[in-house]
């Protein structure tokens, strides 16, 4: 590798890094006519909760930008040294790369050079070139450009595995203020756009089956939290909004770092604290996955997420009446908003209770949060949750986590 690009590969995956939309679960694109690479479900390009690292090449085609977008670090005002790959550049790169078992796929966004057009064409070519001359067949995630023509749009859903097109800010407000440039209809319009043609090439592969595939792992969106003065109940009301309106596959919601001193953003060194990107994350996956709607997680009256607590367990403390339930009765639905309890536990549950009651002894060797779950359950007559207020139990659970880090803790220390 000469040296010049190894000093653009530094500027422009250095300047990659504040775009988090990199998750490429969802498609099964298969190796075939002996090409490159294979993407199969499951592959994340980023660090997973357990610690893992993932590999994949992310890359900006440049950090020259003609918007000035306040919260960006690519801004066209931002005094940073500029660097721009070619197509070429980042095919070999890529491929290089990969041979060496550096990477697992690509993950390609870009400052926009002249007009959206002219930089979406640049990304195509580049994906296009990949699965066409290299028969590369390694996961392809593309950053598309919010203006774009739907002409480009449909021909990079057809090399793409996954588009992405970042909403930015929570409101047109927040959008106006800081990317007065930009208009939240030309991200939104887009969006729609993918949504009918990844839902009409699925009733196309239904009658056709050699018919090309089209964004098989879907969309994505990202948003900039914590650059304004957004609650929680906003961002978490626009997440839902997209997961059903637009089919969306995965929100992303990046806290923002301070990197001027714009009196529009949080002063430098006030970064947004990672806890709340995680609570909404958490948030996040209750509205997906465990039946939840915005206003049990929060509301008008709590419009921000609890930073002590999950939200899940938020919810369980302020809906005590519900509680303590009855394993061995309660519906699945239910038995999964237990706090400690996940999909699989509560599935779990459910199907050994068929064959005789559910004991405590059971709940332990099912894998659950011993330390939550039993506030909230009646299978443990050792701990007797009654007469608890929301705060008590709050704070049993927050000291007994502590003390899982404490020398002289005992798993048979009795906190009440």
């Amino acid at each position: 590798m000469s040296d010049r690009i190894q000093e653009k590969l530094s500027i422009l995956a250095d300047a990659a890094k504040y775009d988090v939309s990199c998750s490429s679960s969802g498609s099964d694109r298969k190796n075939t006519n002996k090409g490159l690479g294979n993407a199969s479900n499951g592959i994340c390009h980023a660090y997973t909760e357990d610690g893992r690292c993932v590999s994949l090449l992310k890359i900006l085609l440049t950090n020259h930008c003609i918007f000035d977008c306040a919260y960006c670090v690519s801004r066209k005002s931002n005094d940073i040294k500029r660097a721009a790959f070619t197509v070429q550049e980042v095919v070999d790169l890529t491929i290089n790369f990969y041979r060496r078992n550096y990477i697992e796929g690509l993950f390609l966004s870009s400052g926009i050079f002249s007009n959206a057009d002219y930089t979406m064409e640049r990304l195509i070519r580049v994906a296009k070139t990949l699965r066409t001359e290299h028969k590369f067949n390694g996961y392809i995630h593309l950053k598309t450009i919010p203006g774009a023509s739907e002409e480009l749009m449909k021909e990079a859903g057809l090399w793409a595995d996954r588009l992405s097109i970042n909403v930015e800010m929570p409101t047109k407000k927040s959008l106006a203020l800081l990317a007065p440039d930009k208009k939240q209809e030309d991200m939104i319009k887009p969006m729609q756009f993918l949504k009918e043609a990844i839902i009409a090439n699925k009733e196309e592969k239904r009658l056709f089956k050699k018919a090309p595939k089209f964004a098989p792992a879907g969309q994505s969106t990202q948003m900039v939290i914590g650059a304004t003065p957004e609650t929680d109940l906003e961002i978490l009301y626009l997440a839902n909004g997209f997961y059903k309106k637009m089919n969306m596959r995965r929100v992303y919601y990046s806290g923002y770092v301070p990197i001027s001193n714009d009196n529009r953003l949080p002063a430098i060194g006030t970064p947004v604290p990672m806890i709340r990107e995680n609570r909404l994350y958490q948030a996040d996956w209750l509205l997906r996955f465990y039946g939840f709607n915005v206003n049990e997680i929060v509301d008008k009256k709590n419009p921000l997420l609890d930073m002590d607590i999950d939200p899940k367990l938020g919810w369980a403390l302020r809906n005590l009446n519900m509680f303590p339930v009855d394993i061995n009765k309660a519906d699945y639905q239910l038995i999964m908003r237990i706090p400690g309890i996940g999909i699989q536990s509560a599935k779990k549950i459910c199907d050994a209770r068929k064959f005789g009651a559910v004991t405590w002894e059971h709940l332990k060797k099912f894998g659950i949060a011993v330390n939550r779950a039993r506030y909230f359950i009646n299978s443990n007559k050792e701990f007797e949750t009654k007469d608890l207020q929301p705060m008590q139990i709050k704070q049993f659970i927050l000291q007994e986590s502590q003390s899982k880090y404490r020398p002289n803790f005992s798993p048979q220390t009795k906190l009440f």
